[in-house]
């Protein structure tokens, strides 16, 4: 099948790009280079020895949207990643993160509607589920959010949902991911965070390098087996294999589905950081320091439902998280932007 994916060129949208190439499918990909780079495009089409083709433009423009329909012939499906992400920037900026998000997948939509699309793939967030107590968390348990990003993954599961039930044709896969982590094993692409990273794995990677000079572990006092938060990791490449699952699921079940996208397993920060040092050798300098607000002691998945539904299940362990993200970040120092 052709898929379209919007935000393709980021850090998930690369990767499963690769996914679904090797996969046998076509892809194009839309975006706008906000917190991207075209060359992991490129990086895309030096793996898979095939064309991964960028169209620069914003999903929120309905030109934009309808010029890749109209370039690229009938497309099958989309998977939408497009949308600013950073938790803590949607707290000061809640405006322009409920516009951008949601007015994405309302130009999608009505788009798709016009070129007979009718199965989509959402990237959504296990921020979903709050600060349910109870793990693992599972597909049926309460949601809640407790940012204004949270809230747009949220909002658009919704509109998602509202829009499936009306129409009888489209077909929607609902993935709340976890943790992803990782860079595919070519240490051709990864993650290229702008600025101080916001996410653990970024930031022991730049003070794994010397761009930082340590890290700082947000408690030490939560009760958890060492006293730091317990987060559920994935490799972002058992992630993508999760959408072409996902994808291929869709094409054939109308209606919605939600389907969590983890391992089923929880790994503490200093499980994460000296795994990281026993991997590749390294020493990581860190510091003990206060709480974050809002932080949850426990997080992780239950992923029964993605292993009967779509037969998929994460392969790739922690010891391959840390080793494929250190491999990216010392062949690529400067990102992309090498």
């Amino acid at each position: 099948m052709k898929v379209l994916l919007t935000g393709g060129a980021g850090f998930i949208g690369s990767h499963t790009a690769v996914a679904l190439l090797e996969a046998g499918h076509e892809i194009v990909a839309l975006d706008n280079l906000y917190n991207s780079s075209p060359e992991a495009l490129k990086r895309v089409e030096e793996i898979t020895g095939k064309k991964a083709p960028l169209v620069v433009g914003d999903c929120t423009d309905e030109k934009d949207l309808r010029k890749v329909f109209e370039q690229y012939g009938h497309i099958d499906a989309v998977v939408h990643f497009a949308g600013l992400k950073a938790v803590g920037e949607s707290v000061q900026k809640p405006l322009d993160y409920y516009q951008n998000n949601l007015d994405s997948t309302f130009t999608l939509l009505r788009v798709m509607r016009m070129y007979g699309c009718h199965a989509l793939v959402f990237s959504s967030s296990a921020t979903v589920y709050g600060t349910n107590q109870e793990m693992p968390l599972r597909e049926d348990f309460p949601t809640g959010c407790t940012s204004p990003y949270g809230w747009t993954k949220w909002m658009n599961e919704q509109v998602l949902t509202d829009c499936a039930h009306a129409d009888e044709k489209l077909k929607v896969v609902l993935l709340r991911y976890f943790n992803p982590i990782g860079a595919h094993e070519s240490g051709r692409i990864g993650e290229d965070p702008a600025g101080i990273p916001n996410n653990l794995m970024p930031f022991i990677c730049q003070v794994a390098s010397g761009k930082l000079d340590h890290l700082n572990v947000f408690g030490s006092d939560y009760p958890t087996p060492d006293g730091t938060g317990v987060r559920d990791y994935i490799h972002v490449c058992d992630l993508a294999e999760g959408h072409v699952a996902a994808l291929e699921y869709a094409m054939g079940h109308a209606g919605v589905e939600i389907i969590n996208l983890g391992t089923g397993e929880g790994y503490s920060v200093l499980d994460i950081v000296h795994t990281f040092e026993r991997v590749n050798g390294l020493k990581l300098p860190y510091q003990i320091t206060a709480r974050r607000p809002g932080d949850v002691a426990i997080c992780y998945s239950d992923v029964t439902k993605a292993e009967r539904l779509l037969h998929w299940h994460a392969k790739r362990n922690l010891e391959a998280m840390c080793r494929d993200s250190w491999n990216w970040q010392k062949h690529n120092p400067q990102g992309y932007g090498k």
